[in-house]
């Protein structure tokens, strides 16, 4: 390892590691759902169900809750998000449902939203305790799909069709399900092994079975499962990184921050998992933002975000760009990457031009340069689809072509999630893999016996 650079384990204790990734949000009691309940206008044509991707009836869960009937405003959700309790933690409800609140839009009032997500949490918390699963199972209808991927849109797939009475076998790639809620989402969002636990709630309706380790490309085949089920529904995600070509990116100490996120979220003691006293991340994202706070939290000294336009340009919502800084983490904007500078063959430094924002929009180098001193550099400049290469379906604007209801060019495969066009968020995959089912049990339902 180079002089200076400092990359190691235990910068913290476990107590304070522990503490760092908790609950990032202290959950409503009953007092406080009530208060906050009973501060929506419950309006009529209410903007925040518009707002919301699955369409739940915001006032009309929020009502149940002001009214006592929490099971109630738990089925209002679940009925149209049955990650629910997962989106209630992770969704920008800021930009949704939240961002949409006629109290916070009311300018005479100077008022601020009704806190819509940690309301959606106290209610699919109540729910997601109980013993008996809250959906009934239609009677077996003897059709079998293939659901490839256990992330929020397989699994809302998974859940709808089997409610209808289909059995669904689930593929997914990696050791557990879940997808980004397991392996992507930061830890203080979802701790305590919630993405698993609301799995098990999922599954519990029946008729669904989960295989892990078993790829498309790798152990399974699109055509021998088009051969072996009725219909194939792909929940893919997006497991290609974009490549960060800038001289240097192969310097040790450079990872994608994507794959440390996942590393982080399987470590069983985070007090052995290492990380640089120096930490730059260059990218833009919920991704950036996660890997800069999440390695804050775990004892880095100085961490940087380092990004090639402005703040309103970010991927990243404000209110997680203002909780990064919160979180003692930099950002620095208007920055081109223009190379990673190492000795030894480690990375010390990474070394940005000064850019300015020219006509139409087309960014334009100052003249100027940055060099920080760093031990390890993170890539968060996004994710690819990586297509098929066995009988796909179409691709278009390198994601794979769908209808309104999910159905690729394929009669019988459908798809959603990331590997979709569209926004990359839990809620709208969970919406993509619920209207995909829904579409699914019609075709299942017209196939000659």
């Amino acid at each position: 390892m180079a002089d200076g650079v400092d990359i190691r384990a235990g910068w913290l204790n476990g107590a304070t590691l522990a503490e760092n990734f908790a609950d990032v949000h202290r959950p409503l009691d009953l007092a406080g759902a009530l208060v906050e309940a009973n501060r929506c206008y419950f309006c009529y044509d209410a903007p925040c169900i518009a707002a919301c991707p699955t369409g739940i009836d915001v006032p009309g869960f929020i009502r149940a809750i002001a009214t006592g009937n929490v099971t109630g405003a738990a089925m209002t959700i679940l009925t149209e998000n049955i990650l629910g309790g997962s989106c209630a933690r992770v969704c920008p409800t800021e930009i949704l449902c939240q961002g949409a609140c006629v109290r916070s839009n009311d300018n005479s009032r100077g008022d601020r939203s009704v806190e819509i997500g940690l309301l959606q949490r106290y209610a699919t918390d109540h729910v997601n305790t109980a013993t008996r699963h809250p959906f009934a199972r239609a009677p077996a209808t003897g059709r079998t799909v293939a659901v490839v991927g256990a992330g929020p849109a397989g699994l809302a797939c998974a859940h709808g069709l089997a409610r209808q009475g289909h059995d669904v076998i689930v593929f997914e790639a990696r050791g557990k399900p879940g997808g980004l809620n397991e392996y992507g989402i930061a830890a203080y969002k979802l701790p305590d092994d919630f993405a698993q636990e609301e799995i098990s709630f999922i599954t519990a309706i029946g008729g669904i079975e989960i295989h892990p380790d078993r790829a498309l490309g790798r152990e399974l085949s699109l055509t021998q499962l088009r051969m072996d089920f009725d219909a194939v529904f792909l929940g893919l995600g997006q497991d290609g990184a974009r490549a960060l070509e800038v001289p240097g990116a192969g310097l040790a100490g450079v990872q994608n921050a994507v794959d440390y996120i996942a590393a982080l979220r399987q470590a069983d003691d985070l007090a052995n998992l290492p990380v640089g006293r120096r930490i730059v991340v260059i990218g833009g994202g919920n991704t950036a933002i996660d890997i800069a706070v999440q390695t804050k939290r775990l004892g880095a000294e100085d961490v940087t975000i380092c990004y090639r336009r402005g703040p309103a340009q970010m991927g990243a919502t404000p209110h997680e760009q203002d909780f990064a800084r919160i979180n003692g983490v930099r950002v620095k904007h208007w920055l081109r990457p223009l190379r990673l500078d190492g000795l030894d063959g480690a990375v010390t430094a990474a070394v940005f031009a000064t850019v300015a924002q020219g006509d139409g929009g087309s960014l334009m180098d100052t003249g100027d340069e940055q060099s920080i001193p760093c031990d390890m550099v993170f890539k968060a400049v996004g994710q690819s689809f990586v297509p098929l290469s066995d009988g796909g379906p179409d691709i278009a604007a390198g994601r794979i072509a769908v209808g309104p209801n999910g159905q690729t060019s394929l009669p019988d495969v459908w798809a959603g999630g990331d590997c979709v066009a569209g926004d990359d968020l839990t809620v709208q995959a969970v919406q993509d893999g619920k209207l995909a089912a829904r579409a699914m049990d019609l075709f299942l339902q017209n196939l000659e016996t």
